[in-house]
């Protein structure tokens, strides 16, 4: 999984948006308090010119005692910090507050009359009055100027320097940055934890979703006890995730079981070709010989009964072995593909080797053989009787074909012996060793080992492949050991089992 870059993150981006808000809003602060701070003081100062001169107004209209209107005049320059000049309609001067108010007021007037800008400065105006912010440049000085005439015919003119406000607002955007660095200092460290609040849910969620993504469910949402939409969504996760781990592995053991299928499949088109190659290959001798006889009887080459005879002899026994060749190789067909079930059960396997004994009873006193089998008790075991006689008949039928006499003896000896939980069975012959480079190839299907056998005695060629096909169905030991004296086949078998 690719690495997130930190600046491309939800949490710098929240941060860094955060951060920039807040900036902002400091910076609309400063062009604010620049643009109405001046005008909202000019304003004030208007409202508060327009009230004194009401006041001086009506002092003159009600009172007649000058000193203390003088007194009240000096109050209210003081507390305001006003310049007033009062003089009559003949200049006379009647009350100031500056010595020099005269020589301020000339000059202002002088000012107002040869500067246009200062001509189109007024801030208000009306019959009585008129309030103008006057610049002088030639002094870089700027005042507030109320000219206005009394009821009683006086000239009032109130001044008020209006460089502080210009300083006021120069001061107050420099507080209003350095609180606003302050601030943006404080709120980046409040932005990241918000931030980092925010996204640590994203980012496990996000963390959920690419494990989700390499099919690993195995990481889920923790849920808290907040009912917002973060949690909503983890709570959707967390249920798609189970959906999908449920959908994939359905989708696996269907998968699976389509693997098994096509699998079968595949065995059982090995198995139909394997079988088709087996019996053209092996019925060719025999259908070769049921032709040759059937068209000598056709063709009558002899012409006596027992002649005949014969050849009708040899093309029944030849089909009588046709028929045998085909079935077994049907049934270790289905042994080597596993479509043959097995009836386990128990039983007594000694009195199983006794049975096969007696029925090769003939086979026995024709090569003269001596038999020795010293168990007498019952050993149970645990399989399926049908097989394990055809395993038990196919050792001892092959010994009984390749016993011979050595060292003056010619005998065929069973031994059952115990194995932890196994029983092993063992059939061993006097006669020749087979070569070490035949043994494993015995166990296959169709193979003779011993070349001097004919077509009478030799049997199919698949008796020990059968043998390889049952053991191996029972996942059991089986084998072969060359001994100083002859040669020993045997096989393992489960115990006896408990009835459930």
């Amino acid at each position: 999984m690719k690495t997130r870059s930190n600046f491309k993150s939800v949490r710098f981006k929240l941060f860094l948006t955060l951060c920039f808000v807040i900036a902002i809003i400091v910076l609309c602060l400063v062009a604010i308090n620049s643009i109405v701070l001046e005008s909202f003081y000019l304003y004030s100062k208007t409202q508060t010119v327009k009230g004194v001169y009401e006041k001086i107004n009506n002092y003159y209209n009600l009172n007649g005692n000058y000193s203390n209107i003088e007194e009240e005049l000096q109050r209210i320059a003081f507390n305001n910090n006003f310049d007033i000049f009062v003089e009559t309609d003949q200049n006379v001067i009647v009350f100031s507050t500056n010595r020099d108010f005269y020589t301020i007021l000339e000059m202002i007037t002088n000012v107002r009359e040869y500067s246009e800008e200062n001509r189109n400065n007024v801030i208000y105006k009306d019959e009585d009055i008129r309030i103008e912010k006057i610049n002088d440049q030639y002094n870089n000085i700027s005042y507030i100027l109320l000219s206005g005439r009394l009821d009683n015919g006086y000239n009032l003119y109130i001044s008020i320097p209006a460089v502080p406000i210009e300083e006021s607002v120069e001061i107050s955007n420099q507080a209003l940055i350095v609180i606003g660095i302050i601030i943006l200092l404080i709120s980046s460290f409040i932005a990241s934890y918000i931030s980092k609040k925010f996204t640590t849910p994203i980012v496990e969620l996000n963390d959920i979703t690419n494990k989700m993504a390499r099919l690993d469910f195995s990481q889920k949402y923790r849920i808290a006890d907040t009912d917002d939409e973060i949690n909503e969504l983890g709570k959707n996760i967390n249920t798609m995730s189970d959906k999908l781990e449920g959908t994939i592995k359905q989708l696996r053991e269907n998968n699976l079981e389509l693997e098994k299928d096509i699998e079968e499949k595949s065995k059982i088109d090995e198995m139909r070709k394997q079988f088709i190659s087996d019996v053209s290959h092996e019925l060719k001798t025999p259908i070769a010989l049921i032709q040759g006889y059937a068209e000598g009887l056709v063709e009558n080459v002899n012409t006596d009964d027992e002649s005949r005879k014969f050849y009708a002899e040899v093309i029944l026994d030849e089909s009588n072995k046709m028929d045998t060749l085909v079935k077994q190789l049907l049934e270790l067909m289905k042994l080597e593909y596993g479509k043959r079930e097995f009836n386990n059960e128990n039983f007594d396997i000694v009195e199983l080797i006794n049975e096969v004994i007696r029925k090769c009873k003939v086979m026995i006193e024709e090569k003269n053989i001596d038999i020795v089998f010293p168990s007498k008790s019952p050993v149970i075991v645990n399989a399926d009787d049908f097989y394990i006689e055809q395993v038990v008949t196919n050792y001892f039928t092959n010994a009984i074909k390749h016993t011979i006499e050595v060292n003056k003896e010619k005998k065929i000896e069973i031994r059952t012996e115990e194995k932890e939980d196994k029983i092993r069975i063992s059939v061993f012959n006097t006669g020749n060793n087979i070569p070490e480079e035949h043994i494993n190839k015995i166990w296959g299907r169709f193979y003779k080992e011993d070349t001097s056998r004919n077509r009478t005695d030799g049997g199919t060629g698949i008796g020990l492949a059968l043998v390889k096909a049952i053991m191996n169905n029972y996942k059991n030991d089986y084998g072969v050991i060359n001994k100083e004296n002859g040669v020993e086949f045997y096989f393992d078998l489960d115990k006896e089992r408990s009835e459930e």
